[in-house]
């Protein structure tokens, strides 16, 4: 659903996985949308949305290529930090 409603506002859709140090399993980033020659993370999250581990280490990996971080959840607009935690609904708006 949160992919209809980025590519329906005309976005590129990009999909990132990375490995995770000392392990087999990858960090991923649901979205990636380019924005003003800079890089925006979306994550997507049904439940758990209090952990963003995935965005944390993306942001330090590429922190000078990163605009902005958000979090796609099904709970009220708030901002953890520097990320926007925006309900799904508003997706259509980035």
């Amino acid at each position: 659903m949160v992919a209809q409603m980025l590519k329906t506002a005309g976005n590129e859709l990009f999909y990132y996985t990375f490995p995770k140090e000392a392990s087999n399993q990858n960090y991923e980033i649901d979205f990636l949308l380019a924005r003003k020659n800079k890089i925006c993370s979306l994550e997507v999250k049904s439940f758990g949305y209090r952990k963003h581990v995935s965005l944390d280490a993306f942001q330090s990996k590429f922190s000078s290529r990163i605009l902005n971080r958000y979090l796609i959840y099904t709970k009220d607009i708030r901002k953890d930090k520097d990320i926007f935690c925006l309900p799904v609904y508003m997706v259509p708006f980035l």
